[in-house]
């Protein structure tokens, strides 16, 4: 089922895809201290149903802040304490980079290409 465009400023626009196993939002702009409310509150409303999987799109990210990051963790965390788990796709080399340096790559499940 498509669900309209959650995005309420330029910065991040985030859309959200449910089918039978998983749910899609993707996400396109930048993750950053002014939209990752944006996007903790989708994926709330995504995991306050039951959803054995959960794949952020990453495919129209453009950059992402420490506190991007800091949310994707979170959010990682808050799928498994639902029973889902969360996965990130079409993960761009500037965010896998920033991945690696930070260590966090190990802190999230990434689905490559």
């Amino acid at each position: 089922m498509d669900r309209p465009d959650l995005s309420g400023s330029v910065g991040l626009s985030v859309s959200v895809r449910r089918a039978a196993t998983e749910t899609v939002v993707s996400l396109s702009g930048e993750i950053d201290m002014s939209t990752v409310p944006r996007l903790a509150a989708a994926v709330d409303e995504v995991l306050s149903e039951p959803t054995p999987r959960v794949v952020l799109d990453m495919a129209g990210v453009t950059f992402c802040d420490s506190q991007g990051l800091g949310t994707l963790v979170v959010l990682s965390r808050k799928a498994t304490l639902t029973q889902s788990y969360l996965v990130l796709v079409n993960v761009g080399a500037f965010l896998i980079r920033v991945l690696d340096i930070t260590g966090l790559r190990n802190a999230l499940m990434i689905q490559e290409a």
